[in-house]
């Protein structure tokens, strides 16, 4: 065991002091750690995806330039002339006559197939009246929404009624049909059989 000898001076007296024992050790206490500064974290979400058009996917596919359409519930196909210029769609009627029924105009007409006679009578209300501009003269029309199958699609579409006795073709299908359906060939015909 270690001897401690301590001296203490006391009016010019140096007097010694012994002792046995070692002074006790304090036990070290280590500091506390600095508390850590308080570091504010912003969470940012990210941003949603933006959502992308769907990119529009024709139904109808590639078709051409003289298709066949039904004019429901006939059972019998109209040869309709595809025309990308026009803006809505017309058909070729008979027997036209305006009528009031319940205080609104209403047309009827006749449908007949040219090709296999087949024939329909339509009782339609009147949608509106639209001038169609020809060759330096216009024309008044009454249009009708008519019920048609067009390809593998069922629709209901505003039709011009006219006299198109004078074409080829008892139909015709405008963009009002056409736009984000179909894309329209004009080497191809017949596509939709």
């Amino acid at each position: 065991m270690r001897q401690l000898v301590s001296f203490v001076i006391l009016s010019g007296m140096i007097l010694g002091l012994v002792g046995c024992a070692t002074p006790a050790k304090e036990p070290v206490v280590p500091e506390p750690a600095p508390t850590p500064p308080v570091v504010e974290k912003v969470v940012v979400p990210p941003k949603p995806a933006q959502k992308q058009k769907p990119i529009k996917t024709h139904s109808l596919g590639i078709i051409g330039e003289v298709e066949p359409i039904y004019f429901l519930p006939m059972k019998s196909a109209f040869l309709a002339r595809i025309d990308t210029g026009a803006k809505s769609s017309s058909i070729d009627v008979t027997d036209l006559h305006e009528f009031e029924r319940e205080g609104e105009k209403w047309v009827s007409f006749y449908l007949v197939n040219r090709k296999t006679k087949e024939q329909h009578l339509f009782e339609k209300r009147l949608q509106r009246q639209v001038k169609i501009k020809r060759e330096g003269s216009s024309e008044a029309r009454l249009v009708v929404l008519m019920t048609v199958r067009f390809g593998k699609e069922k629709l209901t579409v505003p039709f011009s009624l006219a006299d198109r006795s004078k074409f080829d073709y008892q139909a015709l299908v405008g963009r009002n049909i056409l736009q984000g359906r179909a894309i329209v060939d004009i080497n191809r015909s017949m596509t939709l059989y």
